[in-house]
């Protein structure tokens, strides 16, 4: 019988894995934090369910964890039917945390410097954002939306997530004035870099492209010396301006490195060939192969 595919069923052994779970719970507790010592206080917004959580907090004084589960209770199940049950169910144990944390841990207010709160509200709740998606799950139903809407509209996840902000904070900027909304722009924008770093953390994954007639030797360097798995892709190099006729057969050859590492790899190519040609593009994730054997092995 064949079992059911990832999507289709929840991972137990992923949802009580002890590792995700403090993710989880150190993520919600720095985006409390944030909530409750920094912007809540202030007035000051974070972007999609956050945002509006907060504005909607401040308009019509509803608890906030009650518009916490509310709004994102559409976005769980949303996850549910599009993402998988694992990811739902991780999903709704960060929300609910986050909301039981924001109404029994007891947080003054921190300060009440702008640029502070801007900074450091946006610092924390973003590593807390980061913290559970390491974990598996999300506490802001704006990543699954754009997910939802993006098959239905043609635009990008974040033109979605974009667009959907510009809306919290020309409301923002209209309620509590051009001031508060123009910090809070701040905290979005730091926030979201906060989130990207501790995703990507900074072993952020490269794919290095080398094109260089002493293919050979740098296989050789690469493998041998340092370690790293290669692919190899048959190609033509030459066709340069004024001897476009002029072309031979090469080797592509690509490496997966950490961007720690791009230095050190360009350095030792180019002591093999001065003439080398290199370029690198960021990539999202990388598993499998060598640097799966590393990881195990750390």
């Amino acid at each position: 019988m064949t079992s059911k595919r990832l999507h289709d069923r929840i991972e137990w052994k992923q949802v009580t894995n002890g590792k995700n779970f403090l993710h989880l719970l150190v993520g919600v507790g720095l985006a409390v934090l944030a909530m409750k010592g920094f912007m809540i206080p202030n007035r000051f917004m974070d972007g999609g369910i956050t945002g509006i959580s907060i504005l909607l907090h401040e308009v019509f004084h509803i608890n906030i964890s009650v518009l916490i589960i509310t709004l994102n209770a559409l976005f769980v199940y949303l996850g549910y039917r599009r993402i998988g049950k694992t990811f739902a169910v991780q999903t709704a144990i960060a929300v609910v945390l986050l909301s039981i944390l924001l109404v029994f841990l007891p947080i003054p207010k921190i300060t009440t410097d702008k640029l502070l709160i801007a900074i450091f509200g946006g610092l924390l709740i973003g590593t807390g954002v980061g913290l559970v998606i390491r974990g598996g799950g999300v506490i802001d139903g704006a990543e699954v939306m754009a997910v939802f809407t993006r098959r239905r509209t043609g635009f990008s996840n974040s033109e979605i997530i974009l667009m959907f902000n510009t809306v919290i904070f020309g409301i923002a900027a209209f309620q509590f004035g051009i001031e508060t909304a123009m910090y809070s722009l701040i905290t979005y924008f730091t926030a979201t870099r906060a989130t990207n770093y501790v995703v990507d953390g900074i072993e952020e994954f490269t794919a290095m492209n080398i094109i260089s007639a002493e293919d050979e030797a740098i296989k050789q360097l690469l493998v041998n010396e340092m370690g790293k798995g290669i692919t190899v892709y048959e190609g033509k190099r030459g066709f340069l301006p004024g001897s476009f006729e002029v072309s031979s057969d090469c080797d592509i050859i690509v490496t997966v490195v950490t961007r720690l590492e791009i230095k050190q790899i360009q350095d030792a190519v180019l002591q093999i060939d001065p003439r080398a040609f290199m370029f690198v593009h960021s990539i999202k994730e990388a598993s499998g192969g060598i640097l799966k054997e590393k990881r195990h092995a750390a």
